[in-house]
């Protein structure tokens, strides 16, 4: 009876409370709103491809509950941005639909969140650049209580590629597209495969990009046989999620950047990136596949160009035995990639001032043999998204199919020369083989290997001269900041001065243009004083 009585009590208590409340009446606001900014910048996008949402918080400071009596765009309905406001979306007419709000309430002392986003067709605005700025405001109000928020969008045009999509029809309505999907000799036999990877072969009048607008990729992108992909200096390629470029048999890619004096914009190199251009994405792995150099491509060329935030920078499969090398790289750098920056199998690679870090497993892997001589070469990786199963450098000659079966092939070569092989794990390389050719040399490298359970035995008998020479362990580099991809080392670096002179006459400029001296630093870029 007690219990009973306590609550009786303090349910008349609550409903007495709650009739004497006069916060539901909302007085129209003057005028006196507050914003979290005074400008919504959306970051730049592609001409027809929508923006992410970008976000407007609106504080009512007073000790009123207030009501806005239209919240729109100046532009009207023709304006290309939409809104939503604390979860609506405005009036039901078709064209008013994210333009126009009619009022809206903001109880005292609280906040609304606006949420803003476009899509923003180049052609249509009657301009001939490759990019302009679209601007509109939003209104608060009107007449003498009329507040504002400026919008900005910077807009690029780009050329897309995208595969062909087969509309299905059912009683008049495309219920799904069929998208076109690749088709190649996968396994080797003469016999072209079809795939389940979307895409298409690229277009004679398509396999030369320039630098006059960026390249969107929708799905693989195909060279065929014969066929060479050519990107002059400053072209700009961007990958949708799960896109890329294959090389198929009798196929090139031959990437012609040039050095660039301000290394602010790089705009003589080649940059290879995502379709995100938000900040947020600058430097997150993932976010497209990969460049598939197939078995059979061949003259594969690399130079001057920046590969990043995918999920393999480049696979690279057979052609071991090929009289040029499978890919010859230079001068470029491999970043922030979820698996592996270059992946080679059974192939030939030819690298100079090359520079991979911050990969998810290895950040160069030779596997299943090959033939790999890299020079000047900055192999590193400070990878710390999740546990890092691979180090830095991995070289074996073996792989194992789905029945544990083991199949060898001949390590021809592993000549690393002049280069830095170091990370945030130990030991940052594992050489493996199962077969009785495994060639390998380390010629006046930096190398990070502290494990005394595996040193002087087997590959790692560090004295032994045959594949061990004027090496350096276990000193640091001093990187910039690794962290964030700045591999430039420092006076006080374990890498300064350690080289010979056989590197400078491979690569007798570092990766920025700077001739090496006589002495001779290991990696691809000279030493440099830091400013603090």
């Amino acid at each position: 009876m007690k219990r009973l009585l306590s609550f009786l009590l303090c349910f008349g208590i609550l409903i007495f409370w709650s009739s004497c409340r006069n916060d539901f009446k909302f007085t129209p606001s003057k005028g006196q709103l507050e914003f979290a900014r005074d400008t919504i910048y959306l970051d730049t996008v592609f001409s027809t491809i929508g923006s992410s949402t970008y976000n407007l918080k609106v504080y009512n400071r007073s000790d009123e509950d207030i009501v806005i009596p239209t919240i729109q765009f100046e532009n009207g309905e023709s304006s290309l941005y939409r809104m939503n406001v604390d979860g609506s979306t405005g009036l039901d007419n078709e064209n008013q639909i994210g333009k126009f709000f009619e009022d809206v309430e903001i109880l005292a002392n609280d906040s609304l969140y606006i949420f803003i986003e476009t899509t923003v067709d180049i052609a249509t605005q009657g301009t001939i650049e490759n990019q302009f700025l679209y601007t509109d405001r939003i209104l608060f109000d009107s007449g003498s209580k009329q507040q504002d928020i400026d919008v900005v969008t910077l807009v690029k045009d780009a050329v897309f590629i995208y595969p062909n999509r087969t509309p299905i029809i059912e009683d008049d309505v495309v219920v799904e597209y069929i998208i076109e999907t690749l088709t190649f000799d996968v396994d080797g036999d003469g016999t072209p495969d079809e795939t389940t990877l979307q895409g298409r072969y690229l277009l004679d009048s398509e396999l030369t990009f320039t630098n006059e607008k960026p390249y969107v990729i929708y799905g693989y992108a195909g060279v065929g046989a014969g066929k060479t992909l050519t990107m002059e200096a400053g072209t700009r390629v961007h990958f949708h999620a799960d896109s890329g470029i294959i090389v198929t048999d009798g196929g090139s890619l031959n990437i012609n950047g040039t050095l660039s004096p301000d290394q602010e914009t790089l705009a003589n190199e080649v940059i290879i990136e995502g379709d995100r251009l938000e900040p947020l994405y600058s430097d997150i792995p993932g976010q497209w596949g990969t460049i598939w150099l197939f078995n059979g491509s061949e003259n594969n060329t690399i130079n001057y160009a920046t590969i990043k935030n995918g999920t393999i920078g480049i696979v690279a499969d057979g052609n071991q035995d090929a009289p040029n090398d499978k890919l010859t790289i230079t001068n470029s750098k491999i970043f922030n990639f979820s698996s592996f920056g270059i992946r080679g199998t059974a192939t030939s690679i030819n690298a100079k001032n090359l520079v991979i870090n911050n990969c998810g497993q290895s950040s160069f892997a030779g596997t299943y043999g090959g033939k790999y001589n890299f020079t000047h070469c900055t192999i590193a990786n400070y990878w710390d998204s999740s546990f890092r199963q691979f180090p830095a450098l991995l070289i074996n000659d073996f792989i194992v199919d789905e029945n544990n079966t083991i199949f060898t092939n001949d390590l021809t070569e592993a000549n690393f020369n002049n280069c830095i092989i170091y990370g945030n794990d130990n030991p940052e390389f594992l050489l493996e083989n199962e077969g009785s050719v495994f060639n390998y040399k380390f010629n006046n490298c930096l190398l990070r290997f502290n494990n005394s359970s595996l040193s002087g035995t087997g590959n790692y008998d560090f004295d032994d001269t045959t594949f061990y020479n004027n090496n350096v362990f276990n000193e640091d580099p001093k990187f910039k900041s690794p962290f964030e991809n700045l591999m430039r080392i420092g006076d006080d670096s374990g890498a300064k001065g350690i080289g010979n002179t056989f590197g400078v006459a491979e690569a007798p400029r570092d990766i920025l243009g700077f001739l090496r001296s006589s002495s001779i630093d290991a990696g691809a870029y000279n030493f440099i004083i830091f400013e603090d």
